[in-house]
């Protein structure tokens, strides 16, 4: 395979969800980051990172036709999303709800692949 026949979406995607996992990793060993005077967990900046990588891949995979992959991307993506907003937004329920959207999406993608398709 010749370099310039990378695609580049998926090395985008994975490349922010590699640096989510690395930030999630750094939680035990990185102080909190003070983001406007507020002291921040790493773990925290880990899912923003994922909510971003989901739902920059739901874009580009829907912009090279993959709509399979779009689709899991942007439902994942707006689980995430709803996962980290809700806490900011002092909501239970949008988390809850985010919280559903993964695990839903995550069951979904489980049967899909169970039947094969």
């Amino acid at each position: 395979m010749n370099v310039h026949e990378l695609d580049p979406a998926p090395l985008v995607v994975g490349g922010f969800m590699a640096l989510a996992g690395l930030l999630f990793l750094a939680e035990p060993f990185v102080q909190p980051i003070p983001i406007d005077g507020v002291p921040v967990p790493v773990a925290a900046l880990s899912f923003v990172t994922l909510a971003v990588a989901l739902d920059l891949g739901a874009i580009l995979f829907y912009w090279q036709g993959e709509r399979t992959a779009a689709i899991a991307h942007g439902v994942a993506g707006v689980g995430w999303t709803l996962v980290v907003f809700g806490p900011l937004l002092g909501s239970n329920a949008l988390w809850l709800l985010g919280l559903a959207v993964v695990i839903g999406g995550a069951v979904f993608l489980f049967v899909e692949m169970a039947r094969g398709r």
